[in-house]
């Protein structure tokens, strides 16, 4: 008998397609946009989770800061996002300039539009109709 993991992989694959991944050459360009990006967030939290798990998704490597372990990364998220409010997304702009994003669902919206996944065969697959000619 498989695995729970094998057996979770499988259904997932079988109703969602394969996870789609980057070429290299892509993923490095993903990667040097991410190092611009810190989420400030805690592991409890249900809004951080939803980030962190949209993070894992979209294969993105963005540094993640504990503001309840960590009273230095609460400093910063206080001082320059000016509310000790998780999960927030610091994003470094190339002229030095500093946005920080509130709202779990503004941030994972923001990664998503950034930083799309590449189309797999699945998503052109057409709808099963169930009318009769």
């Amino acid at each position: 008998m498989r695995n729970l993991s094998e057996l979770t992989s499988t259904v997932r694959n079988r109703f969602f397609g394969p996870n789609p991944s980057r070429s290299a050459q892509d993923q490095n360009r993903v990667d040097q946009a991410t190092a611009q990006l810190t989420l400030y967030q805690f592991g409890s939290c249900p809004y951080c989770i939803r980030v962190r798990r949209a993070i894992s998704r979209l294969q993105l490597n963005i540094v993640c800061k504990d503001t309840l372990g960590d009273m230095q990364a609460h400093s910063e998220l206080l001082q320059g996002g000016g509310s000790s409010q998780v999960p927030c997304l610091r994003i470094d702009g190339p002229d030095g300039d500093c946005h920080w994003l509130y709202e779990s669902a503004d941030i994972v919206a923001y990664l998503e539009e950034r930083f799309p996944m590449p189309a797999t065969q699945h998503d052109y697959e057409p709808e099963l109709s169930n009318s009769r000619s």
